[in-house]
């Protein structure tokens, strides 16, 4: 197996790959590991955007460039700034999506369980602003090596998309700049959407966001 810790290997050494495990599009929703000060690893999610269609930009690998955005000081955006990488992963169980973004979860390995897939990048800062009084930073995303460590039949589930949406209209709850009515009418009908088409996890994954916000007492 490869070893996300591990330094990048020269000479294309086997289990090296600068490219990603699926073909990246739109917005792709992952969840991030970033080493911090107290050497565990902290797990959030993130939104992995690829370049537009025929923008010709590629990094020094000769792959399309890749990048993410955070916002405000968070641990994430901390252990960006302080370690320059990080490991980017893919699952479709919508706890795991679930607790990454509205929980503090911190881990001593870098790949969690429920990981289909792994990358390790490196990353660059390569521009921040500020909307709402809330800053923000793009970073670009390097890949430095891969795993895909488990195959699966690919299906669409409604209840798992309820719930990455409904994340992010829970994380918006307090940002001024977001009509708070308008995000509680999606949390509504994202709860309903889960609860008529979801399983164990999507109820799980839903019972986080509301310890996390108290979005139904609002």
């Amino acid at each position: 197996m490869s070893d996300p810790n591990g330094e990048r290997s020269e000479g294309g050494a086997a289990g090296v790959d600068p490219a990603w495990p699926l073909e990246l599009t739109g917005v792709t929703e992952s969840v991030v590991t970033t080493l911090g000060p107290n050497d565990l690893w902290n797990v959030a999610a993130l939104g992995v955007h690829a370049s537009a269609d025929g923008d010709g930009d590629t990094d020094e690998t000769g792959y399309p460039t890749t990048w993410a955005r955070t916002w405000g000081r968070t641990r994430t955006w901390r252990n960006f700034r302080e370690r320059g990488a990080g490991v980017i992963q893919f699952t479709p169980d919508p706890l795991a999506f679930a607790e990454a973004a509205l929980t503090i979860w911190e881990e001593p390995d870098p790949v969690i369980d429920a990981a289909d897939a792994w990358v390790r990048v490196d990353v660059e800062r390569a521009a921040d602003g500020e909307r709402g009084g809330t800053q923000w930073v793009d970073w670009l995303l390097h890949p430095r090596e891969t795993e895909l460590r488990r195959e699966r039949v690919g299906a669409l589930d409604r209840a798992s998309l309820a719930v990455v949406e409904a994340t992010v209209a829970a994380s918006r709850l307090d940002v001024p700049t977001y009509d708070t009515d308008e995000l509680l009418e999606r949390l509504r009908f994202y709860d309903e959407v889960v609860a008529t088409a979801g399983g164990d996890h999507a109820r799980a994954a839903f019972d986080v966001i509301d310890e996390a916000t108290d979005w139904r007492g609002l």
